[in-house]
């Protein structure tokens, strides 16, 4: 491996999607940017290219990937793909070089394991749910298993199958985010762009409280809220959510009920609200389109965990 396989958000090469992924090259540019972004590293795109060529397993992966055209090819791909990927051995040199990095980010309090796809997030496509992410992941000796779970997963089903219709099944760059993982009070997402009517005089922001996990896996349903771009509320939504996810001492995220009380009070305040959307005027103009954000309050300070092109 001629290069370093980890980069530092601050490292000049990590704002280059090539290297890092969409996300990770993004989470690079925003940390230039001087926002609050939570502290962590990218394994390199090229990393499981050098993998596969070191187990002699490039050739034999294009092959298969070149007969995943159709669904019921992208499902077989998969199912030989998938084991083979997780089944890389890794060089105990990566796996120290690893291991520095955690102690760099105080792997005490856990990390989040991400995707990051080369293609990932551009202005035509997002790849946004194709690939895994993994929440509070605490074992060192897990992380290495979940950077070739999220390998794997750039080559499930799904994954294939999508990227068969953008034209792209010879793509291997994938990239792995690890970063900090935050416990926070509020989690969301917000779109600098009226997403369904395409009005760019407001601006989306959805909430949930704990993980945005909850609304991932359809346990709770996120308050909603319409703001103009200097982030006067239009429109505020407020529903009951009955359950918050939240990280576990023991790693990954639990389920939490949540009284009436609890679970009906506004996530978000006026101030917050304006907050975000200064917040996403900033990124539209530094990325040059409107913005996907997701976004996290811990503590009362705003985190940005994510900001991607509006595709349709």
């Amino acid at each position: 491996m001629s290069r370093p396989p980890i980069l530092e958000f601050g490292d000049p090469e990590c704002v280059d999607p090539n290297e890092a992924g969409g996300k990770g090259a993004s989470l690079a540019k925003m940390t230039r940017l001087g926002l609050a972004v939570p502290a962590g590293f990218v394994v390199r795109a090229s990393v499981l290219i050098d993998f596969l060529d070191a187990a002699g397993a490039r050739h034999r992966v294009l092959s298969m990937l070149a007969g995943a055209a159709s669904e019921s090819g992208s499902a077989d791909a998969a199912r030989s793909i998938q084991p083979l990927i997780r089944g890389l051995q890794l060089p105990p040199s990566f796996l120290e070089q690893i291991d520095r990095a955690l102690e760099g980010l105080g792997f005490e309090t856990g990390v989040a394991v991400r995707s990051s796809a080369c293609a990932e997030d551009s202005d035509e496509a997002s790849y946004a749910g194709q690939q895994d992410t993994y929440l509070n992941v605490r074992g060192k000796d897990e992380v290495p298993t979940r950077i070739r779970d999220c390998w794997a997963s750039f080559f499930s089903e799904r994954a294939l199958f999508y990227r068969s219709r953008l034209g792209k099944l010879d793509d291997l760059g994938m990239a792995v985010v690890v970063q900090h993982q935050l416990a926070p009070d509020r989690s969301g997402v917000m779109f600098t762009i009226d997403p369904v009517r395409r009005r760019r005089d407001q601006m989306m922001i959805e909430a949930v409280w704990g993980l945005g996990e909850a609304v991932v896996s359809g346990h709770a349903t996120p308050d909603h809220y319409v703001v103009s771009r200097d982030g006067e509320v239009k429109q505020a939504r407020i529903s009951v959510q009955e359950v918050a996810m939240r990280a576990d001492e023991s790693g990954g995220v639990t389920q939490h009920e949540m009284t009436l009380e609890q679970g009906g009070a506004r996530t978000l305040s006026a101030a917050e609200l304006r907050n975000l959307a200064e917040l996403g005027r900033r990124l539209e103009a530094h990325f040059g389109s409107p913005q996907d954000v997701e976004f996290a309050f811990e503590d009362g300070r705003l985190y940005v965990l994510q900001s991607r092109p509006v595709t349709a």
